[in-house]
């Protein structure tokens, strides 16, 4: 889940297959592809990485040192005139070993729900087209948002409180926007989903993240909504991890407070971790064990897999 780890070599002089180049990446209009194109003229290329955060600095992967030298030699510091004439400046890159601590963080991401293993969780890749995710989000941006801390809102069914973290049946915003009732009815009839003819979705939640923002840790109010939540991502990829910690047992129905469950996961340390990638126009749902037991999160990244994050949407579906 993590990128490639690099760092300068430790003995002046020493050779690498590895470039750090920087002045070129996405920030500036440089894809990784059109780096590819330019650097694979002197060898056998293994892959371009994002170097850190910024967008503006590469890693350039060779299979054999003598290409790396060969690249070093003929690009740094002078103009490319395939990368719009910009001058690169290029020095050896070596990878850096990961330490335990770093590799006991790392978590396979998977791309199925079936690979996930957690009962309860359903992921259906294209659950809408294209042009309708682009209809969805010309009616989202056309309603008025709320502003938070981090990320934007859309609230639709019943006013949601954030200090009690529930809903407010007493106030009652209306009935859901008519730009999502074909996603509702095609959610009452997909064959995925067993047991949901009879479920009234009655609650809307739109999330707006701007790129590298995250979720934290949660496990959503047991009091204030049932036991399906379906999430439709749109705009942007994500990846979202779940904890499942030792000693926490699930009871659907029982809940002792109002506030949604965050419990303080830093101080404890004995939990199971999955991961899954949610594309654009994937619907996940979230029942059950997955629903109750299972704490779910999206990290905060600006990069994925070398490639920066794109601005994504959400909408949850729920009945409360």
């Amino acid at each position: 889940m993590s990128m490639p780890r690099f760092g300068r070599p430790k003995n002046h002089g020493e050779l690498s297959s590895n470039l750090y180049v920087a002045n070129c990446g996405p920030a500036v209009g440089i894809s990784d592809d059109d780096i590819a194109s330019v650097f694979c003229k002197f060898g056998e290329l293994k892959g371009v990485y994002a170097a850190d955060e910024s967008g503006t600095r590469v890693i350039v992967a060779y299979a054999e040192e003598g290409s790396a030298q060969a690249a070093l030699e003929a690009l740094h510091g002078r103009p490319c005139p395939e990368l719009g004439g910009r001058s690169m400046h290029i020095r050896y890159s070596v990878l850096q070993p990961i330490i335990q601590d770093q590799a006991s963080d790392l978590v396979p991401v998977s791309i199925f729900a079936s690979e996930v293993s957690i009962p309860g969780l359903y992921l259906i890749h294209d659950f809408i087209s294209a042009k309708e995710e682009e209809e969805l989000l010309q009616a989202v941006d056309c309603r008025p948002w709320n502003s938070l801390a981090k990320r934007r809102v859309q609230h639709y069914g019943y006013e949601f409180r954030y200090d009690t973290r529930n809903v407010n049946t007493r106030h009652c915003l209306g009935e859901l926007p008519s730009f999502v009732s074909p996603i509702l009815e095609r959610i009452s009839s997909c064959p995925s989903f067993k047991n949901i003819k009879n479920i009234v979705l009655d609650q809307l939640t739109v999330n707006e993240y701007p790129p590298g923002v995250g979720l934290s840790p949660h496990i959503d109010t047991h009091s204030a909504f049932e036991d399906l939540i379906f999430s439709l991502s749109l705009s942007g990829p994500c990846i979202m991890e779940f904890r499942r910690y030792e000693n926490g047992d699930w009871l659907p129905k029982v809940a002792s407070s109002s506030i949604a469950k965050t419990e303080n996961t830093e101080d404890q340390s004995t939990f199971k971790r999955r991961a899954i990638y949610l594309p654009p126009r994937s619907l996940l749902l979230l029942s059950g064990e997955a629903r109750y037991a299972w704490h779910h999160y999206i990290p905060h990244h600006k990069i994925l897999k070398g490639m920066r994050m794109q601005k994504q949407n959400n909408l949850f579906f729920l009945a409360h």
